[in-house]
């Protein structure tokens, strides 16, 4: 199974697009008119979507993870990063897409920084 991702709404929609151009099926909170919504309900659409999110917002969605764990409540997966330039970001994503294309990440919080010395093909 592909992996699916989400962008919160603080993650620029120009990576969905270029993603998509690179085959990967990534939706932007503004494709699917989130903007301004709560982060509870930014993680329950891109559960309900099947969709693993990406996010910035690292303190609250690694609180929601540990939430989500110790009550049971399932998501897709959780992706998050600091603020990066715009190619590093890309780099990093498409990084981790090369390590993770066939995995299911359901209920996995996964970092970013991790990808940060990975080699793309």
């Amino acid at each position: 199974m592909a992996i699916k991702l989400y962008l919160d709404e603080d993650v620029d929609p120009l990576l969905a697009h270029v993603l998509r151009e690179r085959g990967i099926d990534c939706l932007s909170a503004k494709d699917a008119q989130n903007l301004s919504r709560s982060d509870v309900q930014q993680l329950m659409f891109a559960t309900s979507q099947g969709r693993v999110i990406l996010t910035f917002n690292v303190k609250d969605f690694v609180r929601l993870a540990k939430e989500s764990a110790h009550s049971g409540q399932r998501h897709s997966g959780i992706i998050v990063s600091d603020h990066l330039p715009f190619r590093e970001l890309l780099r990093r994503i498409l990084a981790l897409f090369q390590r993770h294309a066939q995995n299911d990440l359901a209920d996995s919080l996964l970092w970013l920084h991790d990808f940060k010395d990975v080699k793309i093909s």
